[in-house]
């Protein structure tokens, strides 16, 4: 039998890492790999994480199962940071998963039962996992533009005039904030434009959030995400603990579906569950039971939003100085775009065979569409990265 497996495309972001472990050179600067860290390059354990796991330690009698789509303590605690009061508790589903990961794979099943024929239109470029979860799963998928390499910026006209040919029922997948590779994100006016469209056209968005406070901070950061949910008749919502809880390992996600309140919600929550079920059945708990904590408990939430804050400001920093280090080194403002970014990542919007440039001559570790993590710097290698892009001739 396993004779007949074929072999899959390696991840390019885990194919990156083994070969700048491979690298000999002593002044190499690893990009690539999507977690945060800290100007030491070490991805710490919160302060209020650590509180929380050892107030559980305390207090954990089981370690019995919880229900299938999770504690509802969690999605309560979820949905409050998430959108706040903006919609009405009684039209959400919500069902626990293991990590951004798995909220992506259970809205696109969802999707897959509720809505066979639809077409998921997914931004260009976006997070190789959608595409990669997309392409598994065989659903049909068209990309929408969405990143102008000249300007840096969101190419909004042409992601408008590319989601002009949707149609009603297709679903429309989004990033909450901090779009991942690129780092550009839209307006609240682009947001309420695109509303405008999607409801005019008939289309459902899916909203894939994993870096809530990254940004601008918490509320700002779910504006976008808020506004969507409380105008739009349905929505899907994925997000992600992972980041800014830093709790990467634990696989802390959730589901979230906003529809119609009564028989409508009770009739997609027991979908929620059904597809747990048939997948992992029970999803993790540890993770989620921390968020809960944190969220739920005043002295811990303080002390989570005052680290989530510090991380926040040290990648705009480093934006700051990244832009200005550039500008000195070029002679040019074309590089002015990154302190505009938000987020872990920023997209320089050049070419492979230049990302290639970087690794071999400087050791500059990029993601072949020319994504970088900010938070992979520090105030030592920015002046590198600087001069690396500068004598590639970026």
């Amino acid at each position: 039998m396993f004779e007949n497996l074929k072999e899959h495309p390696a991840d390019k972001i885990l194919a990156l890492m083994q070969t700048f472990r491979d690298d000999p050179r002593d002044d190499n600067v690893d990009l690539g790999v999507g977690v945060f860290r800290n100007a030491q390059g070490a991805t710490p354990v919160m302060q209020a994480v650590k509180q929380a796991e050892q107030r559980l330690w305390q207090q954990e009698t089981t370690k019995s199962y919880v229900g299938l789509t999770g504690d509802p303590a969690f999605a309560d605690a979820m949905i409050a940071l998430l959108l706040g009061d903006a919609v009405a508790r009684a039209r959400i589903a919500a069902a626990a998963t293991p990590g951004g990961t798995g909220a992506v794979r259970q809205g696109l099943e969802l999707i897959r039962m509720a809505q066979p024929d639809a077409t998921v239109w997914v931004s260009d470029p976006t997070w190789p996992n959608h595409l990669s979860i997309l392409k598994h799963l065989g659903v049909p998928t068209r990309p929408y533009r969405y990143f102008d390499n000249a300007t840096g910026g969101v190419d909004f006209d042409g992601m408008c005039a590319d989601l002009e040919a949707a149609h009603p029922g297709d679903v429309v997948l989004l990033h909450g904030c901090c779009h991942n590779p690129t780092g550009a994100n839209p307006t609240m006016a682009q947001w309420a434009e695109l509303i405008a469209q999607m409801q005019e056209q008939g289309l459902t968005p899916f909203v894939d959030i994993a870096y809530q406070g990254f940004g601008d901070g918490l509320e700002d950061d779910a504006a976008g995400l808020r506004m969507v949910a409380s105008e739009m008749p349905e929505t899907l919502i994925a997000a992600s603990c992972s980041k800014n809880f830093g709790i990467y390992r634990e696989r802390a996600g959730i589901l979230l579906a906003v529809g119609d309140a009564g028989a409508a919600r009770d009739l997609t929550q027991g979908n929620l569950a059904y597809l747990n079920r048939q997948n992992f059945s029970f999803p993790p708990d540890h993770g989620a039971r921390l968020v809960t904590m944190i969220l739920t408990d005043a002295e811990l939430r303080a002390m989570w939003q005052e680290e989530l804050e510090q991380m926040r400001r040290g990648m705009l920093d480093l934006r700051r100085q990244l832009a200005e280090e550039l500008r000195r080194r070029s002679n040019s403002e074309r590089f002015d775009f990154l302190a505009e970014h938000r987020g872990m990542f920023s997209r320089l919007g050049t070419t492979p065979e230049n990302v290639e440039k970087l690794r071999r001559d400087h050791g500059i570790y990029l993601v072949g569409d020319s994504r970088m993590n900010i938070a992979g710097l520090n105030a030592e290698t920015v002046p590198h990265l600087a001069r690396a892009i500068v004598d590639a001739g970026i």
